[in-house]
């Protein structure tokens, strides 16, 4: 089946311009800590659009990540910052989304993770969001690449296990066509005051230097 433009999905959260996944990039110990991250940064294209990472108070290492769009709507995810041999990555996962519908129909939704090529963090972050375009393209060319499964004739899911997907990155997250154009955010100042102090954090994160 020839899949047409891919419509990048999150079952619970709407991500535009990314390529879903099943499962995680990263094992809990894979998982890399930043201190340099904290903060609060802006798109220096479009100053409304900002990204606040803050210490996950439930899960070690890992980020409460709060994007806001360019018309104030947030969203709340998890992530998890690693490493594939020299190659930086953030994998988000949604937190839990607050709908006005009752149990039963939330246990259909199925949240999905995300991957961002982490290019840089100093002086200012970069950051590349797979090309869902790019990946259906490959796809198309060779559909035993990557396991997936397409959704109502058009829609991709990548169902590919975490050591599986870290081995797809080893091979293809290289090509810049596969990660689009870097997304440049520069750090706001003042930091944001109820962030932890980036020159002291917590012991228990293991720091990652890029």
């Amino acid at each position: 089946m020839k899949i047409r433009k891919m419509l990048p999905i999150v079952l619970a959260v709407a991500l535009a311009g990314c390529v879903p996944s099943l499962h995680s990039l990263f094992t809990d110990a894979d998982v890399i800590f930043e201190p340099q991250l904290i903060g609060i940064w802006a798109n220096t294209d479009n100053a409304e659009e900002t990204w606040r990472f803050k210490p996950n108070l439930q899960q070690d290492n890992k980020y409460e990540v709060i994007y806001t769009d360019d018309d104030g709507k947030t969203g709340i995810f998890i992530g998890a910052l690693g490493k594939i041999d020299s190659m930086t990555f953030l994998d988000l996962y949604p937190g839990e989304v607050e709908i006005p519908a009752n149990a039963f129909y939330k246990a259909h939704l199925l949240p999905a993770h995300t991957f961002i090529k982490i290019e840089q963090i100093r002086p200012t972050l970069k950051m590349r969001a797979m090309n869902p375009d790019k990946f259906a393209n490959m796809l198309e060319n060779d559909p035993n690449l990557i396991k997936h499964e397409i959704i109502d004739d058009d829609r991709v899911v990548i169902t590919a296990s975490t050591q599986q997907l870290q081995q797809f990155m080893k091979q293809h997250a290289n090509d810049k066509e596969l990660f689009g154009e870097p997304t440049e955010l520069k750090k706001l100042e003042p930091v944001d005051p109820n962030a932890p102090d980036v020159n002291n954090p917590q012991p228990a994160k293991k720091d990652m230097p890029l």
